[in-house]
This record gives C-alpha cells, structure tokens and sequence, in this order.
C-alpha cells in the first residue's frame, strides 16, 4: 500500500495508468449495474466471468508448457555469420523463450490468455445469442415498460445491481492490470534500453505486481535449482566464488559510476538507494546459463569484470553480485559481496554469491542488511523473512 501511495503522489506512470484501468472499469461496472437493465447487466457479468477463467487457464497452463517450451528451443543458438536487424530481433526473441524463464513464462500467459479468450467467446456465443432473444421477446411484451429504463426495479435491487456491476467491474480492471504488467514485462526485457523501459523499471508498483503475477513460475525456477550452480562442481569452484573482489574492483568504470547515479538520482535515504539498484542490477542482468553449463559440464571458468557484465548483461551469481558492489559505491553506500550456498531444502544447494548493505535500521544505528540481485526476478529478495535459511555464508 504504502508504495501504491507514493507512485500515485509522485506521478509514477505506470502507477497512474494501472490505476486509471481499475477506475475505469469499476465506473463501467457501477454503470451497469445502475442502468436497470438486466440483460446489459448479465452480458456484463458473463464477459467477466469469462474473462477471469481465460486468465486462470492462461496463468496455469503457461506454467506447464514453460518447461516444455525450454526444451524444444534448448537447441536454438544465433548464426555465427552477420544477419540483418529482423533476423537478430528474432534469434533474441527465440533464445530469450529458451533461457529466460519469466519472460517464456509472460509471454506464453499473454498468448494463452488471447487463445483462451477467442475460444471461450466462441464457444459462449450460442448461449449469448439465446440470452439476447430471450431479453427481446420480454422487451416485446413490456411494450412501453421496458426494463431496460429501470423504472420497475425496487430500490434494494438497483442497489444489488450497482454492487455486482462494480464487483465485476473490479474483476474487470485487476485482469486488465495484469495483463498490462505482463506486456510490460515482456517489452522491457525484448528491449531493456528502449524508451519507457528505464521508468518502466523503476516503477515499485510493477515490480510488485510482476512478482505477484510470476510467483507461480519464480517458485518453481528456485524448486528447478534456479540461478545457482550445482553443489557437484566441487571445492575448485567454491573457492572461485569465495575470491575477494575489493582490490580488484576498486576502480570503478565511468559509465558504470553514470549509470549507478542515474538509478539512484531521485532516492533520498541509503536504502532507497539500494533498492533502486537492486531492482535495475535484479531486473537488467540475465542468469547466464551458457556459462554456468560450461563449468559444470566442462570445467571452463569464464572470468568477467563488472564492466563486461554491465556492458553484456549477462553474468552468474558472483558476477551479479559485484557488479552490484561497485554500483552501490558508486552511489556512496558501503557494501560487501558475501559468498556461500544458496537454495532451497526442496532443490537442494550450491555454491553462490549474494551482497549486503549497509543502511539506516529503524532504530536510527546502520545496520548489514542482505540481498540477492541474481533471484530478483524470482521475487523480492531485498532482506525477505527467512533471507538465512536459503542463503548460508561461508564461515
């Protein structure tokens, strides 16, 4: 609630656009329902309905076909050889599907939801057909008391009309929102540096309402062993996680500086700094497979500097996690990348790396607060409850 308060009186678009979408269909649910028309009301009420259960079997059935659709693009890699702009939109388009598990997820969801749509509209239609002839012949017989004036409801149920209008109105607007959320997600990460993207992400708003609507698919990508790597690589690759990066990255590149003040210009305590670049690193770094499978299959460590991750937007758990480090001291916050298991007790742990921040506690004395930029698409992993038992340091 409290950030729905403040990106509606700081003007947040996307805020403002979700907001108007629930307005504007709660009204057009209360106009209905006001209108003394049973039939309108009944049309009204049936787009609803159908409407929610085209999103449920979307949302659900989106979760079952991820898996399969990672699969049967697990082969896809881009030509070698220069290809045209289309053909490169497509190839990105292609292996986003095959390794990005959210936007695979969003994207089927929307695809889904507008097969289940037109299906159920279809197969609804001899039933809406029967309803609307059946409200002609009734307006027939009324003659010059039609009910579609109102003039014959009693008061207690126009005013049981205008609540179920705005029930299903409500109903209305939260699939709209939704569905909003899920075009934006998938726009800004086909596109992380096109316009809109920047305010897109940096919306707490979408974030929390693109949490909530991945939460089925985030869960299972963490139960599925998500962005850590596999415990069998071994000692080698603990002590590779386990190497400190301080020295090494203590100068800290220009555009990295530019882009870590630019992300955190409008943040006025340390904490919303460090929110803000969470949510950008979180939201702008894919999980790298192709590298992680290259040390577990082959033992291939690709080493990479927090300007390579910034420029490639690719990286592992470490390599998330100091890039996250210079951004924060770039910003001025005192930072430090902690390295260790991560997981869960249902998918088993491996080695990783996450941060900690050191911020303002409620008390008024600095406290290290943790955070995992590399799961932040799978949730909110800004110092969650529970953050310890699937994010165990290194002694």
């Amino acid at each position: 609630m409290a950030s729905w308060i403040h990106a509606i009186t700081t003007f947040e678009p996307v805020a403002l656009i979700i907001l108007a979408l629930l307005l504007v269909s709660l009204v057009q649910g209360l106009v209905k329902g006001a209108s003394g028309s049973a039939k309108r009301l009944f049309f009204f009420v049936w787009d609803g309905v159908l409407m929610l259960l085209s999103f449920f079997a979307a949302w659900k059935t989106a979760a079952l076909l991820s898996p399969v659709i990672a699969k049967l693009l697990s082969g896809v890699h881009p030509p070698e050889k220069e290809v045209g702009s289309l053909v490169q939109l497509w190839y990105t388009f292609v292996t986003s599907l095959s390794d990005f598990a959210l936007f695979r997820y969003g994207v089927l969801m929307l695809l889904l939801y507008a097969v289940f749509r037109f299906a159920a509209a279809r197969l609804a239609s001899p039933i809406e057909r029967w309803v609307d002839r059946l409200g002609g012949r009734r307006s027939s017989r009324m003659a010059d008391h039609d009910m579609e004036d109102g003039r014959h409801l009693l008061p207690g149920g126009r005013l049981a009309s205008r609540v179920i209008g705005g029930i299903i109105g409500a109903i209305h607007g939260a699939v709209r929102s939704f569905l909003l959320v899920a075009v934006l997600f998938v726009y800004s990460t086909l596109a992380p540096n096109g316009p809109f993207t920047e305010k897109i992400r940096s919306s707490d708003v979408y974030s929390e309402a693109s949490a909530q609507l991945l939460e089925p698919v985030a869960g299972q990508l963490l139960a599925d062993r998500g962005p850590v790597l596999t415990e069998a690589v071994g000692d080698e690759l603990q002590r590779i996680i386990q190497r400190k990066y301080e020295i090494k990255d203590y100068a800290i590149p220009d555009n990295i500086a530019e882009a870590a003040l630019s992300v955190t210009k409008d943040a006025t305590t340390d904490e919303e700094k460090a929110r803000a670049l969470y949510r950008w690193v979180g939201t702008r770094i894919a999980y790298d497979w192709d590298k992680a499978r290259n040390y577990e299959e082959h033992g291939i460590w690709k080493e990479q500097t927090p300007e390579d991750t910034f420029q490639s937007r690719l990286g592992v758990c470490i390599d998330v996690s100091r890039l996250y480090a210079v951004m924060a001291r770039a910003s001025g916050l005192e930072v430090r990348v902690v390295t260790g298991m991560g997981g869960t007790t249902a998918s088993g742990f491996g080695p990783h790396a996450w941060n900690e921040v050191r911020i303002m506690g409620p008390e008024g004395n600095p406290i290290w607060v943790p955070l995992d930029a590399t799961w932040a698409m799978s949730g909110d992993w800004f110092n969650p409850p529970g953050f310890e038992t699937t994010h165990i340091p290194s002694v």
